[in-house]
């Protein structure tokens, strides 16, 4: 394990990694997902702005009451302005959520981050890391940007490019990458918590994890609830609440990593994305699913859920 982890350089492959997810990602997407974009403008103008602005305030409120280290609130707050990815699709489509919105606010926050994460993690670097004593940290605004659109953005058009070409054919592409995949991304996580920080790792200890823990799904829990209860006033149907509530929610870990442990070089900044990544998906999961019983057992209403939830004007009556 140890030559193994001598020989591999872990941010390297988590570049690999996130490639493959957004090229996975582009495997996914149909036209009609981005007919969506012109469909349900109103969801999906509501979900970008739970995304980009309430959710990073929920996280600044969370860490500013804490008594976390600086480098561990500036990786929640990373962590909040990463976008979702392929899993909150996949979570959308077990709880019957509107898939079509949630691919489409993946999409569209994927592309509006290669701007926002430059620019807000550097605010972020410097009201936490403000007066340290320690040597100014920053993100270089363009250097980030081509890199991310490199490793996120060229991916998923070569994905997207992929399946134009092969057709119904990308169904078996895409059964060996929803294999493959995961199976990578456990194994930089496994890394990341084993590995010591001279070959990438992170140095975690059962203490960080313990301290982490009510912070980061603490954030999953409150996003996920403030993003359902945004559409309220606009009228959203429940469907596609409970959709941005799960965009809100999941995030893509391993962009975070990537920032704070390639970008930046601060493996502390790493660990609250890594706690995170343990109970993200069955977090998210399980509060999608309560909201789910809400709707169909006490309410007795689940007809947003049998239609294709397109409609921004249909209420909840």
């Amino acid at each position: 394990m140890q030559l193994l982890l001598v020989s591999i350089n872990i941010n390297e492959l988590l570049n690999v990694v996130l490639a493959l997810i957004m090229f996975g990602l582009g495997l996914s997407l149909k036209r009609e997902d981005f007919q969506a974009l012109f469909d349900q403008p109103k969801s999906l103008a509501i979900g970008l702005l739970a995304q980009m602005v309430i959710l990073p305030l929920i996280a600044g409120a969370l860490v500013m009451q804490s008594n976390l280290m600086p480098e561990w609130k500036v990786g929640i707050m990373i962590l909040s302005v990463c976008p979702g990815g392929i899993t909150s699709n996949l979570v959308s489509y077990f709880v019957r959520g509107n898939v079509a919105l949630a691919v489409s606010l993946t999409v569209t926050n994927a592309l509006l981050s290669l701007i926002s994460i430059p620019l807000v993690v550097n605010l972020f670097l410097t009201y936490f890391l403000a007066g340290d004593g320690e040597t100014a940290v920053y993100l270089p605004f363009w250097t980030t940007l081509f890199e991310i659109f490199v490793v996120t953005i060229i991916p998923a058009i070569l994905g997207m490019w992929v399946r134009l070409r092969l057709g119904l054919r990308v169904v078996n592409v895409s059964k060996w990458v929803n294999i493959v995949l995961p199976l990578l991304l456990l194994t930089v996580f496994g890394f990341k918590f084993l590995a010591g920080q001279d070959h990438g790792g992170t140095d975690m200890q059962p203490a960080d994890v313990l301290a982490l823990t009510p912070y980061v799904i603490g954030l999953n829990v409150m996003s996920m609830l403030l993003g359902f209860a945004v559409g309220i006033p606009f009228r959203l149907s429940y469907r596609n609440r409970i959709t941005i509530a799960i965009e809100v929610g999941l995030h893509n870990t391993a962009l975070a990593l990537l920032i704070a442990g390639e970008k930046l070089q601060m493996p502390a900044m790493e660990k609250p994305a890594l706690v995170y990544a343990l109970y993200s998906f069955f977090v998210t999961f399980a509060v999608g699913y309560l909201l789910v019983l809400v709707r169909e057992k006490v309410l007795k209403k689940s007809l947003d859920f049998d239609q294709d939830g397109g409609g921004d004007q249909r209420i909840d009556g």
